[in-house]
């Protein structure tokens, strides 16, 4: 199945979502590499479902959850081993957010554990999720095998790689000291990083709906549930 216009493909994946049925919150992941589109485009999910249902929607974004960056101590700062392998608390994840809402969980969970930074600890109290609440939550290497089983829902946003550079550098050069700087560090961490998760986990073959968003305004929804 393929469609065209970007509401309809933000509709199409709503009703993706609540056609699964668990006896627990719902967890959908929305992955996928640098610049794809995900925060994007898990915003306007949750806005799609909230118009469609009255369930609980909860948002969240995995980046708050990275591991604080004095912590990242196994590998090269900028390489990309630190990058894919030592940049994210798999374990908080899935201890603070997904079992909780998961099969048996307490449904108690976190939203967040760290400012967008990565270097300052939050420390808000737990929130507690209704049975029939759906999680949405975009990040990157969502489907790491740490993680997969806690998702009953996988969607990848899908763009080539030479479109995550173009988008990288001209999202990220502010902060990264200029438009040089930015393309070194995608060419020389995160690219290379984001292609051993897509040979070692190949989670746009996984995913149960792909979206191909090289075209903002008509990306392309590809349904492998089937």
């Amino acid at each position: 199945m393929a469609v065209g216009r970007r509401a309809d493909v933000l509709a199409a994946l709503a009703d993706a979502v609540l056609e699964v049925e668990r006896p627990h919150p719902v967890r959908v992941a929305v992955d996928g590499c640098s610049a794809a589109g995900k925060s994007t485009l898990a915003d306007e999910l949750g806005e799609a479902l909230r118009a469609r249902t009255t369930r609980e929607v909860i948002r969240v974004s995995i980046d708050h959850f990275k591991r604080a960056v004095v912590r990242r101590t196994r590998f090269a700062k900028d390489s990309p081993e630190s990058y894919y392998l030592d940049s994210w608390d798999n374990e908080g994840i899935r201890d603070e957010l997904l079992a909780p809402l998961g099969p048996g969980g307490s449904r108690r969970y976190r939203p967040a554990l760290m400012d967008f930074a990565a270097l300052t600890a939050l420390d808000e109290p737990p929130r507690t999720a209704r049975d029939d609440a759906v999680l949405v939550a975009d990040g990157c290497f969502l489907q790491r095998p740490e993680l997969d089983p806690h998702w009953d829902l996988r969607i990848f946003v899908d763009i080539p790689f030479d479109e995550v550079l173009r988008r990288g550098i001209d999202r990220d050069q502010a902060w990264m000291a200029g438009a040089a700087e930015a393309e070194r560090r995608y060419r020389t961490k995160y690219i290379p990083g984001e292609r051993r998760y897509l040979t070692d986990v190949q989670p746009r073959e996984r995913a149960q709906l792909v979206v191909d968003n090289r075209d903002f305004q008509a990306p392309r929804l590809t349904d492998q549930r089937a």
